[in-house]
């Protein structure tokens, strides 16, 4: 017997307080599985971000066929499908840097030298 299909709004809910979770567990992990878990959220088969994206698309299709009934504005959809698309742009943008986050986590822990730090904001002079 298959099992009932699990209430949607419960579902949403659960994902949302499990994901706020993985944000707290993630702010204290040590460095190494902090960028596994960073690279397996990133990862644009099966992580998060890419499963998210397809989400947000697949709600963009459902707002295209409500907006064509009359039932919903058109801006709905056309917000819904711009969010999808911004957010396949970023998984593209950030899985260049996957498997860094990767590589990082399978380094040995110990370096003959300390990592270091880059420059990340250069400040103009007036």
């Amino acid at each position: 017997m298959p099992h009932p299909a699990p209430n949607p709004d419960r579902l949403a809910d659960e994902i949302a307080r499990q994901l706020g979770q993985l944000s707290d567990h993630l702010a204290i992990l040590p460095a190494g599985e902090a960028t596994r878990v960073i690279a397996r959220v990133l990862n644009p088969e099966d992580g998060v971000l890419g499963r998210f994206t397809h989400l947000v698309a697949t709600g963009s299709v459902f707002a295209k066929n409500q907006a064509e009934r009359g039932v919903l504005p058109a801006e709905v959809w056309l917000a819904l499908g711009r969010a999808a698309n911004e957010l396949h742009d970023i998984g593209l943008d950030l899985d260049e840097h996957t498997d860094t986050l990767q590589r990082l986590h399978a380094r040995p822990a110990v370096t003959a030298k300390p990592p270091t730090a880059a420059p990340l904001v250069v400040r103009r002079r007036r």
